[in-house]
């Protein structure tokens, strides 16, 4: 999003390019591959979870950038750098970026994977037993449900599905047509797996596996009888996945986007990955094909969907190559009582994840699914996945007679096929399904039920700072807080009021909400900081959020800073704020953490006179966030759970000295090297929280 200059009082150079920023992100997941202190196997995942970050960053980001270049745009971001300039910065770092991670895959993590058995056999190293039993897979599982196509003119080159495994086939002579054509296409179908498990025999050892792309290239030339194969190589496009649906036109929107999803996979390529072995002539057709430039090329020394790899860990029994196994704990109230209905009578309790359990949420949906006492459930879905215990609650309680109201996210990127087919099934039953305020994402985490008490009626909250998606909350950090607060249980009734009906925003009593008044609220209270530290009173702010981009947010710290504030920031992800320059941010320290979870929690804290302000918040500090999705920061009012936030969430982040990484005013990181005993922030958490 470009920023008029009008509106932006700091030059460019204090600003970072959220894209360089987010690739600089992918270098500290990178690092966690590198280091020889995390299981053997847990590296092996981080090495494919920079895969899986880099495809969307081109199906999204890049993408994006293309698209204005195609329009002429000049347009630039905060930090002043046109599209034109910023592509080519992008693909060096790239580059950069996957020499270092195929570098980390064949020379270090695949030999210390052989060394304890799990081998990956390479094509020039099967012995007789392993040929024999390959090509008899090959003719089994493979070769029936291939389809080579010859490229001539009555066989145009093929439509390429997005991050396919495919191969491009250089050939000669001619076939039993006559034809002469001197390559093919062909495509590895989605239905045989990328990674193939050897038997004990004839494997070399305890886990042995072959690529499927091996398997294919070893045996291309039976697809061709009678023709000289003169080279083979995998490829794999990448391609724009970013949905547009156009306001004016939509009647229905669910139609609309299923219509849309049936050709995500089929977008302007913008990534051209090959195996560099590839030739110059097969590489330079391939762009024609693809309407790519050479700077879209990118070689790689090894399987070309390396995503792939992230099953393995999956399919070795190795426990001492992985992280120990997660036992989520649960808070104590609720150790005590199993009713938590009666526990919220008498306090609001906290879940912190994913040391502790996400179960106390699904319980409390069950409980007001079955509980004839409860009469109405509303509830937001971004993204739940397609096996969903908590829709399936939501269901039954419609089949109950409970008055159910689903707000989903149809928009939720790359979930939207789930999210249609959870709204149809949300429907069959008797719930009443909304998409939310076209043009607005709704991103917040809430659930409400209505309960029956006494003869009144009586409000139960969750506000959450990640989705209500129970495979994720084993892996993101998050925050809920359940309670039954009657201001917060209004304030949670009148959002669910604003987005399924009509009327004016009316202000709420604790919450904060986007696109009304949570960015405001951030602004008012980063000034109030200033001006206590102005008035010479300690100003004192700490955040953590998972990027930091909204320009005037990030000029509001820069003010603070200069006003004598201390200000700690703990941001995941990309980062346009520099910190530490001399009279513009010196009394900013920014850091990021990267582990074995992946960090996802909101947390503002304001000292406020030694008031500490707490809120946790759906919303990270973006454009987006703030001005074009419904968001709710919501504060922490019970003071014992408020130290609790500010203990786990921020105090020990701060202290941690094993996996953070400093931001440096150029934008860079470097990793903190431990001082004495090393601290980590996840570590601890798992021996307080988890049982």
């Amino acid at each position: 999003m470009s920023v008029p200059a009008s509106l932006q009082h700091y030059a460019a150079e204090h600003f970072i390019n959220r894209e360089l920023s987010l690739l600089q992100f992918q270098r500290r997941v990178l690092a966690q591959a590198a280091d020889a202190a995390v299981p053997l196997l847990e590296r092996l995942r981080f090495l494919c979870i920079v895969s899986s970050n880099l495809d969307e960053f081109f199906e999204i980001r890049v993408s994006g950038i293309r698209e204005q270049i195609r329009l002429g745009s000049h347009a630039t971001g905060i930090d002043g750098l046109e599209p034109a300039e910023l592509l080519p910065r992008i693909a060096a770092e790239v580059q950069a970026i996957l020499a270092e991670q195929y570098r980390l895959l064949n020379d270090d993590i695949l030999p210390a994977l052989e060394r304890e058995g799990v081998v990956f056999l390479r094509r020039g190293v099967w012995d007789e037993a392993q040929s024999a039993w390959i090509h008899a897979y090959f003719q089994r599982e493979a070769m029936p449900v291939l389809t080579p196509i010859g490229l001539d003119p009555a066989h145009p080159f093929p439509r390429v599905f997005n991050k396919s495994l495919n191969f491009a086939v250089e050939l000669e002579g001619r076939d039993a047509f006559g034809r002469a054509s001197n390559a093919a296409i062909v495509q590895a179908p989605r239905v045989l797996p990328r990674i193939i498990r050897l038997p004990e025999k004839p494997g070399q050892a305890p886990h042995t596996f072959v690529f499927l792309s091996s398997v294919l290239h070893a045996h291309v030339d039976e697809l061709f009888a009678g023709m000289h194969v003169r080279g083979c190589y995998q490829f794999r496009v990448t391609r724009n996945s970013d949905l547009f649906v156009d306001e004016e036109e939509v009647k229905d929107l669910r139609a609309k986007l299923k219509g849309e999803l049936q050709q995500r996979h089929f977008g302007d390529a913008v990534r051209l990955e090959v195996a560099d072995n590839c030739s110059e002539e097969m590489a330079d057709f391939l762009l024609q094909q693809f309407r790519l430039n050479p700077a879209d090329l990118y070689s790689l020394p090894g399987i070309v969907n390396l995503v792939r790899m992230n099953q393995v860990p999956d399919l070795v029994e190795r426990p001492d190559l992985k992280y120990p196994a997660l036992r989520p704990g649960l808070p104590k109230p609720l150790e005590r009582r199993c009713d938590t209905f009666a526990v919220l009578h008498h306090q609001d309790v906290l879940l912190h994840h994913p040391f502790q359990s996400f179960a106390p949420v699904i319980e409390l949906l069950k409980a007001g699914a079955d509980d004839p006492q409860v009469v109405a459930i509303r509830m937001t879905v971004y993204r739940t996945g397609t096996d969903s215990v908590l829709m399936e609650h939501l269901i039954r309680a419609a089949r109950n007679g409970k008055e159910v109201t689903v707000v989903l996210e149809l928009m939720a990127r790359f979930d939207e096929e789930a999210n249609i087919s959870w709204a149809t099934r949300l429907e069959e039953a008797g719930a009443h399904v909304v998409y939310g305020v076209f043009g607005y994402k709704v991103h917040a985490k809430l659930l409400l039920l209505v309960r029956r008490e006494s003869g009144t009626l009586r409000r139960y909250v969750h506000l959450g700072t990640g989705n209500y998606h129970p495979r994720t909350t084993r892996f993101y950090t998050d925050f809920g807080l359940l309670t039954a607060n009657e201001d917060i249980g209004a304030d949670v009734a009148e959002v669910f009021k604003q987005i399924t009906g009509l009327g004016r925003a009316s202000t709420l009593t604790h919450l904060w909400q986007a696109p009304f008044s949570l960015q405001p609220n951030v602004i008012a209270a980063i000034d109030n900081e200033a001006e206590i530290a102005r008035a010479g009173r300690r100003g004192r702010i700490v955040a953590k959020i998972n990027a930091l981009l909204e320009p005037e947010t990030i000029e509001a710290l820069y003010e603070a800073s200069q006003a004598g504030v201390e200000i700690d920031l703990i941001v995941r992800g990309p980062c346009a704020l520099r910190p530490g320059v001399p009279g513009l941010s010196e009394n900013i320290r920014v850091r990021s953490l990267v582990g074995r979870f992946l960090e996802h929690h909101r947390i503002l804290c304001f000292r406020a006179d030694g008031e500490d302000k707490v809120y946790l918040s759906s919303a990270d500090w973006m454009q987006r966030n703030f001005f074009r999705r419904i968001e709710i920061a919501f504060p922490v009012l019970d003071p014992r759970l408020k130290r609790r936030v500010m203990k786990e969430g921020l105090r020990l982040y701060l202290s941690d000295n094993a996996q953070a990484w400093a931001m440096q005013p150029d934008g860079r990181y470097k990793h903190e090297t431990p001082r004495g005993k090393a601290r980590s922030a996840q570590e601890m958490l798992l021996g307080e929280l988890a049982s």
